[in-house]
């Protein structure tokens, strides 16, 4: 695993369409019991280089009811995001993650996390790449269907601050899924 994290933080397979250039932001453990895949890291994750260090990480934290010690230790949480460095801006947010990223590491990553016990598909991208033709025809769909992908998967929403408006449209998202999510969580990580 070591030195799989090493190479993957040694990557520039994308080098050239990365606008800061290629600085990997992934996390993970042997013994890891959740996984969490998000998108990519924004601006503040690359500049810090710690994964889910911004507002999206203190709402995920929230969901999740966890503290930061708990979500950084990496034999509870490994971080896995769809792209591993930071895509650039777009209109509206930020670019999608490099589709290079995920078929190239990913599966490496995975097959030294015997321990794992729930994967946590945060976003569109993520859910489509793992869920395949089961995916919903939309995210709100996937993520309101989530109990169909259990016990291996849990879709949820991106919790980046520009999502408040979908939060705001679907309240059911934080009344019953959000508690449901908690309480996986917990029953994993308390084992």
């Amino acid at each position: 695993m070591k030195e799989l994290l090493h190479n993957i933080s040694q990557c520039t397979i994308c080098k050239t369409h990365l606008p800061l250039g290629p600085r990997p932001v992934a996390t993970a453990n042997p013994k890891s019991k959740i996984v969490i895949i998000g998108q990519a890291p924004g601006t503040k994750v690359h500049a810090s280089g710690i994964p889910w260090d911004d507002q999206s990480g203190k709402r995920l934290r929230q969901w999740l009811n966890v503290t930061d010690e708990q979500f950084y230790n990496t034999e509870n949480f490994a971080i896995i995001p769809m792209g591993f460095c930071y895509p650039g801006k777009a209109k509206t947010g930020d670019l999608p993650p490099r589709p290079e990223c995920a078929p190239q590491w990913h599966q490496q990553l995975l097959d030294k996390m015997p321990n794992v016990e729930l994967i946590i598909l945060i976003g569109a991208y993520a859910q489509k790449y793992y869920l395949k033709e089961n995916a919903k025809r939309t995210l709100t769909e996937t993520v309101g269907d989530y109990k169909e992908y259990l016990p291996t998967y849990f879709p949820i929403p991106h919790p980046s601050p520009t999502n408040r408006f979908w939060r705001s449209k679907n309240p059911w998202f934080e009344e019953l899924v959000v508690p449901e999510l908690e309480k996986q969580v917990k029953n994993i990580l308390k084992e």
